[in-house]
């Protein structure tokens, strides 16, 4: 029986809630957070200023018009202060204005009611007032200023704070619709970053499962905007090259060793079979055993050369490095070679650079140059060349890197075969009478990437030119 589909509604809100987990929509959201909060802060910041500022701007027009009536007092009395604070008090925009005998009865002003008691003490106060009559009970807010004159007559100046509470409010409203507006946004666009990401997200996850599924040629879509999750896709497709290249490799391996070492497999059975059914004496025994012997070492260093690559195809070296000088290997290596290149006709000259330092495994240096100078000298022999043979072993430095470089006189390598011949168990047709199971340049092609170089093989007219570069070590440090 059949699940029913899930209804479209259901998948939508399934979608939501995933959106919403996304690291992308709770960082969006920490954001709009951090910065409701500046914004909050320095909106706060802006009213608080903007009242102080205008507080102390209605304290000194407080204060002045105090002064001045004041002296008005002094110099024309109680008539004349009289007749200043009316005048003033039918202006637009007029002050607060009351003068009070010293028993607290109104006197002259357009001030109907204040707070108890603030007449009896001089100071400055914040509080409601009454205008006009006494019938008219709206109460408005004040900044008055008490001062008492001579002869205990009592004077209250004050500005209404209309105008500043009308700001606050606008500001507060501002903050409101803004804090609003913010909001919205940042959930909207929120939403819309992370459900950009979750898309790429699930692509990458949807083309992973391909890949799990066994489908090794599957590849991450990149967007084409340089971002991390670009950078991400890039660094997994090469990653993903890199495991089909060994998985390809390890067909072929597995595939060579099957085609390959069945024929001396076969001839170790046969040699064994043939001296058990023919031989008659120790003598007949031991030289059959001997000889199955010396193939079955053929087929273990077969393996181990097999087991060497790959680990070094792993990388599974760099923790042996150690610093060395490449010339002095190079030159010892070349100096072993010697008696077995005077016995083929060879002439082996070299030419070392000192100071040639790097960091790598100088075992496995060693064995590269090994297998190219026993490479020139099998396939570079007087018989190739009417002059006779050579085999050049040179190293030097170059562009940042050290340059080990073997050259012989021999047929060399068609420039259609060179990157072919660095495969495993792949053997030329010229190579093929010759004792060997095509492992040593798939040898030094592995020590190259495992150091961080490269090798080339070239023409040298005629003859093979074969190359290793690895990157120089710059820095003085003692070598190991």
């Amino acid at each position: 029986m059949t699940e029913a589909p899930a209804p479209p509604q259901d998948g939508r809100l399934a979608r939501l809630g995933k959106i919403f987990r996304t690291t992308a929509f709770k960082l969006s959201l920490a954001y709009l957070v951090l910065f409701a909060l500046l914004a909050s802060l320095g909106l706060g910041y802006v009213a608080w200023n903007a009242r102080r500022v205008l507080d102390d701007q209605i304290v000194s027009t407080i204060d002045a018009e105090i002064n001045g009536l004041s002296e008005q007092y002094t110099a024309g009395g109680l008539r004349r202060l009289i007749a200043v604070v009316e005048r003033r008090a039918q202006e637009p925009g007029a002050s607060l204005y009351l003068v009070t005998t010293p028993a607290g009865e109104h006197v002259v002003g357009n001030v109907s009611r204040v707070p108890s008691g603030i007449l009896s003490r001089p100071g400055q106060y914040e509080g409601v007032y009454g205008r006009g009559k006494e019938s008219d009970r709206a109460e408005h807010r004040a900044i008055m200023r008490v001062y008492t004159l001579a002869g205990g007559f009592r004077l209250l100046v004050g500005r209404d704070t209309e105008e500043r509470d009308r700001l606050r409010a606008a500001i507060g409203n501002t903050f409101g619709s803004s804090l609003a507006l913010v909001v919205l946004l940042g959930v909207v666009g929120g939403w819309f970053v992370a459900s950009r990401v979750l898309k790429r997200v699930d692509d990458m996850t949807e083309t992973t499962r391909t890949i799990m599924a066994g489908n090794l040629d599957g590849r991450l879509r990149m967007a084409g905007t340089g971002d991390e999750l670009d950078r991400l896709a890039q660094n997994l497709n090469l990653m993903l090259e890199r495991i089909g290249e060994l998985m390809r490799g390890m067909k072929e391996v597995s595939d060579n060793i099957a085609h390959d070492l069945k024929t001396p497999l076969t001839r170790l059975r046969n040699r064994a079979d043939e001296a058990l059914r023919t031989a008659e004496t120790p003598d007949e025994l031991r030289a059959a055993l001997e000889g199955v012997i010396e193939d079955s070492d053929g087929l273990i260093r077969v393996f181990n050369a097999l087991l060497t690559i790959a680990r070094l195809e792993a990388g599974s070296a760099p923790e042996s490095f150690r610093r060395f000088d490449a010339g002095e290997v190079a030159r010892e290596v070349a100096e072993l070679y010697e008696p077995l290149a005077e016995e083929k006709g060879l002439s082996l000259s070299v030419s070392i650079e000192p100071g040639l330092i790097l960091d790598g495994n100088r075992e496995l240096v060693g064995q590269a140059v090994a297998n190219l100078i026993d490479n020139a000298i099998k396939y570079g022999g007087p018989s190739k060349v009417p002059e006779g043979g050579e085999v050049a072993v040179s190293a030097r430095r170059g562009e940042g890197s050290i340059r080990i470089r073997v050259a012989d006189r021999g047929l060399g390598i068609p420039a259609a075969e060179r990157g072919r011949v660095l495969d495993r168990f792949v053997r030329l047709d010229a190579a093929r009478s010759r004792p060997g199971f095509g492992l040593g340049l798939s040898l030094v092609n592995a020590v190259a990437r495992l150091h961080g170089g490269r090798f080339d093989l070239g023409d040298n007219g005629p003859g093979l030119a074969a190359e290793l570069s690895l990157p120089e070590t710059a820095e003085n440090k003692p070598i190991s």
